[in-house]
C-alpha cells in the first residue's frame, strides 16, 4: 500500500475509534500527575478569601496540583465549552440549584461516599453534581454616611423599597441566588413561611416600583464597588462582601429584618479532563480548618458544624445566625430552584431588558 494512502487510511481508522469512543470528549489526565485547575469564581475579595482558604493549604499538600484563578462564573459560558466539546473551567463556583438542574449534562456527577464526617455537614451540602462551601446571607443594608440619623434610617424590607419615605439610590444584584426576588415578595406582603413556590410575575411587579432608583448590578463584585464609591445608598449585598467593605473603612449598618439566605457551591463542567484531581479538591473545602478559614476572611456561615471559627469584630457584625439578628431568615428552597432555576433567570433577564 503506497505511504500516502496508509497514512489516509490510519488517520481514517482513528478518527472511528474516537467517534466510537465518543469522540470529542476530553480524555482525563493522572489525577496523580501534575495538575493545573482553573478554578473560577466571582472574583474581588471573595476570591482572595478562596485561594488563601482553600487553595494555598491544598497545594502545600499536593505539589502535584497548580491553580489559575478566573472569574466570574457563568452556566451559560459552562454550556458554550461543554457543547463545543472544548471544556476549559475545572472548578466553578455555582449555585446548587443551577449545577442540580443540569446535573449530568452541564456539569459532572460527583461521587462523595469518601467524604469524610458527613453528619457534621448541614442539610443540602452534598448534591449529586456539586458540594457546597458556604451559606450565604445577603442581608439589607445601608451607609450611614447616607443616613446618618439611626431613627430615620430604613429598618424593614418595606422600607427598602419605600421610595417615598426612603428616597435614595439602591443596589441590587441581579443573580437570583442573592434574594432579589424573595426580598420582593416580603415586600409585597408574602410571609417568610410562604415564599415558595416563587410567585415570579408578582415580585417581578414590585420590583418594577424602585426600577427607577436602583442599580441592578450584575455581580457582587460590581455591586461592593458601587457601595464602597458611595453611588448607592442602601443595598443587598452578601456578607462575604460587607466584612471586605467594613474592613476598609466603609462604614455600614445591616438592617436585621427578614434576611434572605443562599447556598454556595462548587461543581465540576462536564467534560472537564481534570474531573478527578478537580473532585478530590472540593471535597476539602468543607474540612473543619478550610471552613474556619474562609468563615473568619468573610463572615460566611458555616457549612460544617464541627468548625469552630474565631470571627473578627466586623465579621460577627453581619453573622446571620448570631445574636444581632433579632429578624427572620428565609433560607432558599434549593429543591424548588433546582426544577425551575433556568426559567427563572430568563424571567429576570427577560425583566432587566423589558
Amino acid at each position: 500500500m503506497p505511504r500516502r494512502l496508509l497514512a489516509v487510511v490510519s488517520t481514517v481508522l482513528a478518527v472511528s475509534l474516537l467517534a466510537a469512543c465518543g469522540g470529542g470528549d476530553a480524555a482525563e489526565n493522572d489525577p496523580d500527575g501534575k495538575v493545573t485547575l482553573t478554578f473560577t469564581g466571582y472574583g474581588g475579595d471573595g476570591q482572595k478569601a478562596m485561594i488563601a482558604s482553600y487553595q494555598k493549604p491544598y497545594t502545600a499538600e499536593h505539589s502535584n496540583v497548580s491553580f489559575v484563578n478566573t472569574s466570574p462564573p457563568d452556566v451559560a459560558q459552562v454550556k458554550a465549552q461543554v457543547l463545543s466539546k472544548s471544556v476549559k473551567w475545572d472548578v466553578v463556583a455555582v449555585a446548587p440549584a443551577a449545577a442540580t438542574q443540569n446535573c449530568g449534562k452541564l456539569f459532572e456527577e460527583l461521587d462523595f461516599s469518601d467524604l469524610k464526617d458527613k453528619g457534621d455537614l448541614v442539610e443540602g451540602t452534598v448534591g449529586k453534581c456539586y458540594l457546597g462551601n458556604w451559606i450565604n446571607a445577603n442581608p439589607i443594608a445601608y451607609r450611614t454616611d447616607a443616613f446618618p440619623d439611626a431613627a430615620k434610617a430604613p429598618k424593614t424590607v418595606a422600607d427598602f423599597f419605600d421610595v417615598k419615605k426612603f428616597p435614595g439610590k439602591r443596589g441590587v444584584l441581579t443573580n437570583i441566588q442573592n434574594g432579589v426576588l424573595e426580598y420582593a415578595s416580603l415586600a409585597d406582603g408574602v410571609a417568610p413561611d410562604q415564599m415558595y413556590p416563587l410567585d415570579v410575575p408578582r415580585a417581578l411587579k414590585k420590583l418594577d416600583t424602585i426600577r427607577s432608583q436602583t442599580t441592578f448590578a450584575p455581580n457582587v463584585g460590581a455591586l461592593q464597588q458601587a457601595v464602597g464609591a458611595g453611588q448607592v445608598d442602601m443595598f443587598i449585598l452578601p456578607d462575604s462582601r460587607l466584612v471586605p467593605l467594613m474592613n476598609a473603612g466603609t462604614k455600614i449598618t445591616v438592617t436585621w429584618d427578614v434576611t434572605v439566605t443562599a447556598l454556595n457551591a462548587f461543581a465540576i463542567p462536564k467534560g472537564s479532563p481534570n474531573k478527578e484531581a478537580a473532585r478530590r479538591f472540593i471535597e476539602t473545602v468543607v474540612s473543619p480548618p478550610s471552613v474556619e478559614a474562609i468563615s473568619e476572611a468573610l463572615g460566611t456561615q458555616p457549612i460544617n458544624k464541627a468548625a469552630k471559627a474565631k470571627l473578627t469584630e466586623n465579621a460577627l457584625k453581619v453573622q446571620v445566625a448570631g445574636p444581632q439578628n433579632t429578624g427572620k431568615v428565609v433560607q432558599q428552597d434549593v429543591d424548588w430552584y433546582s426544577k425551575n432555576f433556568d426559567q427563572v433567570n430568563t424571567q429576570v433577564n427577560n425583566w432587566l431588558v423589558g
